[in-house]
């Protein structure tokens, strides 16, 4: 079974907006996939996914746009099970040095290119053949999202097999123990350097629409303009304010 692949889109230069997901919800999943956005991310290590509902969501959403899984950690295992899942690209966290980058990029490809295990029930449905034509077209992306991931980043970049890199930007505050702004832009803009410098695609973890839209402006070609915890939480308290209203 063959899902719609994101390298087309991350070569095309053009802006790729995303549905982030993290309530577990295959419906929500659906919904969003109908909105046609560039890409929906299935957040596995924040999220309340289960390898089931992982299962369902991406059959029915990869038919219409690219799924994105990010993994919950930056292990081979965790790796295999989200392509497994038919997943076209790995979101990969906590990339802090270029030894990181190697194993999330390994883990991501079958032999002799990488370390990915042959199998899994949807590789398999059509064949060997076809499970080594679909396991290429996967994209690795890294999460960049620490402050040593920060003093890495032209180190990170340069691993071949990175097909994007993506910035945490809520965990790089913390990382950095501040919520200076000046200072956490610096920290961006030395990652998106970096990114360019290799002629890599950047993402961003932004919150409202305007940010996504002023970050696809500032050069990122990845952003994302929604997410479903944000979605559902403010639109059940509008609602709430607006039969209350007096």
């Amino acid at each position: 079974m063959s899902f719609i692949s994101l390298k087309p889109l991350l070569a095309s230069n053009e802006p790729i907006d995303l549905i982030w997901l993290s309530l577990g919800s295959v419906a929500l999943a659906e919904f969003a996939a109908h909105a046609r956005p560039g890409a929906v991310v299935i957040d596995l290590q924040h999220g309340l996914w289960e390898r089931g509902a992982l299962e369902a969501a991406v059959g029915i959403a990869g038919r219409h746009v690219p799924v994105i899984a990010r993994c919950s950690e930056n292990s081979p295992h965790q790796i295999f099970q989200a392509l497994d899942a038919g997943a076209s690209s790995v979101l990969v966290p906590l990339i802090e040095s270029a030894e990181d980058a190697r194993l999330a990029v390994a883990a991501s490809h079958y032999p002799p290119e990488g370390i990915r295990s042959a199998g899994g029930v949807r590789p398999l449905l059509n064949g060997i053949d076809t499970m080594r034509h679909n396991g290429a077209q996967a994209a690795v992306g890294v999460l960049i999202e620490t402050v040593k991931g920060v003093e890495n980043a032209e180190s990170i970049a340069a691993v071949p097999g990175i097909d994007y890199i993506f910035i945490g930007t809520g965990d790089l505050a913390f990382s950095r123990g501040t919520n200076d702004q000046a200072e956490l832009e610096r920290d961006c803009q030395r990652i998106f350097q970096a990114a360019r410098a290799k002629e890599i695609p950047c993402g961003i973890f932004t919150g409202t629409t305007l940010a996504a839209r002023r970050h696809f402006e500032m050069g990122y070609q990845i952003a994302v303009c929604a997410n479903d915890i944000d979605v559902v939480k403010t639109g059940f308290m509008q609602a709430r304010q607006d039969v209350c209203a007096t």
